[in-house]
């Protein structure tokens, strides 16, 4: 089986990383992360505006270019190695794979709203007790006339405090720990002015990216926002969160591609008892490790966006997971020892990424949580 790129899928790799080499530098982006604003909005709007890839996988009868899977690999693993902290995966993957899988006319309008770069989401559906299941949910809707009101909480919310709208998972039937249920509404948010009825507390992360956590009481939103059916949102948000994770296991790759090329050429260049280490037959066998995890999650990451759309998706996917929250681990905390003392300075990269893989080995859930869920799905 031939796994090269097409030469379009290669000319969008070249565009991407071109883009991000010249115009793309981690002390600007790490700069405007700590900042009050927390991102580089014109940045964003250029991803819209000259690459178009907000746009890739977006359906093109709302303003997308109707990219697959493979599009989403390529476009997220460049962005990993660049470390870009701009909401690709949480927007146009995530908010893009719920909104597409929506008839509604808002869920058009925002979909549009993300290929043009206007539009940012935020995911709010992890709750306090709901451990790494995004349907274990207790947040509930109920309505009032031709009004929903909200009450709960949810917490991690990636991206909400850049956000224009919140896609909130609410418990509209069913027991908290139900996957039936839950519908999925979407909120217009300014995270400076939040709507009546909820509460913010806006953080950065260890990895320069933004979270909040919301306190939802007597929300009130009217029917038009809701952009599921009653009680059935959960197939869109699994196959969405299946197509998030995956993103975000390229992105992971991405990281590890840059991580290992980084920690090889430091080795060669920093000497001990009159040459390099990288001649220390101890550190090339750890840096030949490294590499085996790398090749292995490149073959994962692989997989998993060739079965997005089949059968054995969830198997692939929590398979990749699996395979990247431990090689996020190992390479990154090889890759910062192998540096010595600079390993975690801010000067140098490679702290920035080790951070980043450290949160991705958790994000959408852990080893644990993927590696349970692969075996269930081996089962069925």
């Amino acid at each position: 089986m031939d796994f090269s790129l097409t030469d379009e899928q290669q000319l969008l790799k070249n565009s991407v990383s071109d883009f991000l080499s010249t115009r793309y530098a981690l002390d600007t982006s790490r700069r405007a992360a700590r900042s009050d604003i927390g991102w580089q909005p014109k940045v964003w709007k250029s991803f819209a505006e000259e690459l178009g890839i907000l746009a890739a996988p977006l359906p093109e009868d709302h303003g997308g270019l109707g990219g697959g899977a493979e599009e989403v690999l390529v476009i997220a693993e460049v962005l990993g190695q660049h470390l870009v902290v701009e909401p690709f995966i949480g927007t146009v993957v995530l908010g893009g794979g719920l909104l597409r899988r929506s008839n509604g006319t808002l869920a058009a309008e925002l979909l549009a709203g993300i290929a043009a770069g206007e539009v940012v989401t935020g995911f709010a559906a992890l709750e306090p007790t709901s451990g790494q299941s995004f349907h274990s949910v207790r947040t509930t809707a109920r309505r009032e006339g031709q009004d929903w009101v909200l009450d709960g909480e949810k917490i991690v919310v990636s991206d909400a405090p850049i956000a224009t709208h919140l896609l909130i998972t609410a418990r509209t039937s069913g027991a908290s720990a139900d996957a039936a249920g839950l519908t999925l509404f979407a909120v217009p948010f300014n995270p400076a002015d939040p709507p009546a009825g909820m509460a913010t507390h806006h953080y950065r992360t260890i990895d320069d990216h933004h979270a909040s956590d919301l306190v939802i009481t007597g929300l009130r939103v009217p029917d038009s926002a809701r952009v599921s059916a009653v009680d059935a949102a959960w197939p869109a948000i699994d196959a969405a969160l299946d197509e998030a994770t995956a993103a975000t296991v390229a992105e992971a790759v991405g990281m590890l591609r840059k991580v290992l090329a980084d920690t090889v050429e430091y080795t060669k260049q920093r000497q001990q008892f009159g040459v390099a280490i990288s001649n220390f037959q101890a550190l090339q066998h750890r840096m030949v490790n490294m590499h085996i995890e790398v090749e292995q999650s490149v073959a994962a990451s692989l997989l998993a966006s060739l079965n997005l759309d089949g059968p054995r998706r969830a198997r692939a996917v929590s398979a990749a997971k699996a395979t990247i929250s431990r090689a996020a681990r190992l390479v990154g905390q090889e890759a910062v020892q192998l540096h010595g003392g600079m390993g975690m300075t801010e000067e140098l990269a490679i702290g920035h990424y080790f951070k980043r893989l450290t949160v991705i080995e958790s994000e959408f859930g852990n080893r644990d949580f993927h590696t349970a869920r692969y075996q269930r799905a081996r089962n069925t």
